[in-house]
């Protein structure tokens, strides 16, 4: 996995060039600084965090662990799937869809697309969505706002704990300056020790601004980056639904509300027209 990469690659390259220069890796070992660190900012944490942003940070957590679920793939079977429904609204009409977004695991039409099927997010999104048009109670401009709104709550919702992780990055560097005071205040209180000994109680008191540092800016702080970069992700998957949405609501053929739908699409994961086109023809002739 590549957060794993990253962090081999900050180690090594910290602590294979302190080698490198005739350093002693013993030297930084100390644990009783790490404790202070770790613990002032964990503290600083609860402190500055309530339990809703606490809850939501720790269920975020997983999602840097796992590779992105928003690929090529999934936006493939995502838009083949807005497709196949706009075009059985056009054939069948509304109400068609009735028993489909009732009941989505027992669909034949969602059943076809497993990989949206899994997504609980993305599938709540269209479901919540088809049933308003079903209903028949909305314009397309107040559908708009309500799914504006709601990925905007989503948005807010999911820079809770992206902030709260910055936060405990931030003050990393602030609490290895006081693990470092501390240890320079145990010094001064060796004073009568011979020099090589309060040489040493010196560097390991430096010690402490190193690992606040290195802590913060080489492994906490890119967590947050990963972690608000998953977040839009999905944001761009309910863009995409809702644009698709949108253009079929205004009166264009499913193809070109696809086709809305697929412009949308980060260029990384943006499948051309063609292989869209003929992986919709595909899942058709099955």
């Amino acid at each position: 996995m590549l957060i794993f990469a990253g962090f081999v690659i900050v180690l090594l390259a910290v602590f294979g060039g302190f080698v490198l220069q005739d350093g002693h890796l013993a030297a930084l070992f100390q644990p009783y600084e790490l404790l202070m660190i770790f613990g002032g900012a964990m503290g600083a944490f609860v402190i500055a965090n309530d339990r809703k942003a606490i809850a939501l940070t720790w269920d975020s957590l997983p999602l840097l662990f796992h590779g992105s679920r928003y690929t090529r793939e999934l936006y493939m079977t995502l838009m083949a799937l807005m497709f196949d429904v706009l075009t059985k609204v056009r054939k069948e009409g509304l109400m068609s869809l009735e028993n489909d977004i009732d009941a989505p695991y027992e669909s034949a039409l969602f059943n076809r697309y497993r990989l949206v099927l899994m997504d609980s997010q993305l599938l709540d999104f269209i479901t919540d969505y088809l049933r308003l048009v079903v209903s028949g109670t909305m314009n397309a401009y107040q559908l708009e706002n309500l799914m504006d709104n709601e990925i905007a709550t989503y948005e807010e919702d999911a820079d809770i704990p992206v902030q709260a992780i910055n936060k405990l990055a931030d003050g990393m560097p602030a609490f290895g300056i006081v693990a470092a005071v501390m240890g320079v205040v145990h010094t001064m209180g060796s004073i009568g020790r011979p020099p090589a000994e309060l040489g040493g109680l010196i560097a390991s008191a430096l010690v402490g601004t190193f690992l606040g540092i290195l802590l913060s800016y080489g492994l906490v702080a890119p967590l947050a980056s990963l972690l608000q970069r998953r977040h839009q992700e999905v944001a761009k998957a309910l863009q995409c639904i809702k644009v698709t949405l949108l253009a079929s609501l205004n009166g264009y053929a499913p193809t070109i509300a696809v086709e809305f739908g697929r412009k949308v699409i980060s260029a990384t994961e943006r499948p051309s027209f063609a292989e869209l086109e003929g992986h919709v023809r595909q899942l058709k002739s099955r």
